[in-house]
């Protein structure tokens, strides 16, 4: 059986994809109901202000990132990684328009406000974590006391990667490749120090996420 959206969550998801598509300065009030198919006064009706709609889709942001955060190294420490990177492109893809667009947002979004700067490293720590577990596979040759500064320097790689290719003015729509190649560049920092088999396997995790619909882009 179909499960029923309500209108406040289909408010909050149809802003998530304009603001995505557009940016989030870029989309009016108006430009948004007229999406939606409603007049603008039903709008407000749900969202009292334009800062409410953001706080709510905050708190979406909020719960993706604290699930993604609880992705622990497993016993096949190739696929737990894979499985991360995953989780982190999906993000990125689902909620782009809050990484891209800060400035057009400026003071709104308390909640992001007061936990960006703890996600961002406990976002290091979890991916020095999997890379820990890489090199305790003895499938990574990498000093231990510099994964830290491995594990910043892919974050900013995939954090970054997407809107990258767009300011070099590259295709960024669907089939256009840039999740793959985001996902390529960062592979490059330690694939040099991978062993075969499991620079092979992640390769291969990063074509079945280009694969899924979902997050190609």
């Amino acid at each position: 059986m179909k499960k029923t959206v309500s209108t406040r969550d289909r408010i909050v998801e149809e802003a998530r994809r304009l603001f995505n598509a557009q940016g989030y300065g870029q989309v009016t009030t108006a430009a948004l109901a007229a999406h939606l198919g409603m007049a603008e006064g039903n709008l407000w009706y749900h969202f009292k202000t334009r800062a409410a709609l953001l706080d709510a889709l905050g708190e979406r942001f909020a719960e993706a990132i604290e699930a993604r955060l609880t992705l622990r190294p497993g016993a096949d420490p190739v696929a737990s990684y894979g499985a991360l990177l995953r989780a982190l492109m999906a993000e990125f893809r689902t909620f782009r328009f809050l990484y891209r667009d800060q400035r057009g947002y400026g003071e709104g979004a308390a909640l992001i406000r007061a936990n960006a700067p703890q996600w961002l490293e406990r976002t290091f720590d979890q991916i020095e974590e999997h890379l820990a577990a890489l090199v305790d596979a003895e499938l990574l040759d990498w000093p231990r006391e510099r994964l830290r500064d491995l594990a910043i320097n892919a974050t900013i790689i995939l954090r970054y990667g997407l809107e990258h290719f767009l300011e070099l003015g590259e295709p960024g729509g669907e089939g256009s490749g840039t999740v793959r190649r985001t996902l390529k560049r960062h592979l490059t920092l330690f694939e040099h120090r991978l062993a075969p088999q499991a620079a092979v396997a992640i390769h291969a995790a990063i074509e079945r996420i280009e694969a899924d619909s979902e997050l190609a882009a």
